[in-house]
């Protein structure tokens, strides 16, 4: 790829222009602290130049640029419409400015509470996978017991897990086991169903193959029903995880003390909804951030299938 087809972009024209309208004069009634959302395209824009000498593919390079247009031409937007020409009530849409500002104040607080979230789904999440993936292996390869318990399953599966909240808060000692519950009982339905479909679905020809070489049942299971059941277990997990993450800031919200719902249900309790915003924009990201990596390993994890 020529340097001109990397450099000359329509992004780097949105990035100029994003800039540029940080210099019009403010209609809102309190200060649109532009220079924050100066420094946060610099920051992306340095990061669009770095990723168009690296990425080496022209598809991934393509999609990269297109994303960071779309938070480009977002942000020129919310900036015109709030700051600018005031088009939305600047009460609950502050400028993305004041956003970043009130980021930069809040920063520990931030962390603490992207801490308590993550340590909550992982906790949770690995406790519901380690369960529910050997189950689902063994319930899979009976298809006597598999059939009758899929049935039973999806009768149980089918009740939110959020609606256990109040047993959970009568029973556990905390409100973080309750949301530890919440999040094994989003997670481990999923990845069960997943993992049971991925078992009674593997190609006859494989077991065959392993029964022929006498393996023990040991083997059998994890050195051949699990890696041939895994792209459709995958499926499971990744469903687990974005329920997962619906649940727990809807569990935060309603009695915790710390973590990104409380942050969001907290602030907009007190109509700060700067706070609000920007505790939207943080859950947001951590999702994002968390399925890419997921999805690394998914790609690493199966790429005996290409």
């Amino acid at each position: 790829m020529t340097l001109k087809k990397r450099f000359l972009r329509l992004t780097h024209l949105f990035f100029i222009i994003l800039v540029a309208i940080q210099f019009l004069p403010d209609r809102c009634e309190k200060p649109s602290e532009g220079i924050y959302v100066i420094v946060v395209a610099l920051a992306i824009e340095a990061l669009l130049l770095i990723g168009s000498v690296f990425i080496k593919k022209p598809m991934a390079l393509t999609l990269f640029l297109d994303i960071v247009g779309v938070i480009f031409i977002f942000l020129i937007v919310w900036t015109l419409a709030s700051a600018k020409f005031v088009w939305i009530r600047e009460a609950l849409f502050p400028p993305p400015g004041r956003v970043f500002a009130q980021f930069v104040e809040d920063l520990p607080q931030i962390l603490i509470n992207v801490k308590s979230s993550l340590l909550i789904i992982v906790q949770g999440y690995l406790i519901a996978a380690a369960i529910a993936i050997p189950l689902g292996l063994f319930l899979g390869w009976s298809a006597r017991i598999g059939t009758a318990a899929t049935y039973i399953f999806k009768f149980v599966s089918a009740i939110p897990p959020i609606v256990y909240i109040p047993y959970g808060i009568a029973l556990l000692p905390t409100f973080r086991s309750v949301s530890v519950m919440v999040i094994f009982l989003a997670t481990f339905w999923p990845v069960l169903a997943s993992t049971m479909s991925g078992v009674m679905n593997v190609d006859k020809k494989i077991t065959d193959s392993a029964k022929v070489l006498n393996v023990n049942t040991f083997t059998m299971m994890f050195s051949v029903i699990l890696p041939a059941a895994l792209p459709q277990i995958f499926i499971g997990c990744n469903q687990g995880l974005t329920v997962s993450f619906i649940l727990l800031t809807s569990a935060e919200m309603i009695g915790a003390r710390d973590g990104l719902g409380y942050y969001v249900k907290n602030y907009s309790d007190f109509g700060d909804y700067t706070r609000t915003i920007l505790g939207i924009i943080i859950i947001g990201i951590v999702v994002v951030a968390i399925s890419f990596l997921f999805n690394k390993l998914q790609k690493y994890l199966l790429k005996w299938k290409r």
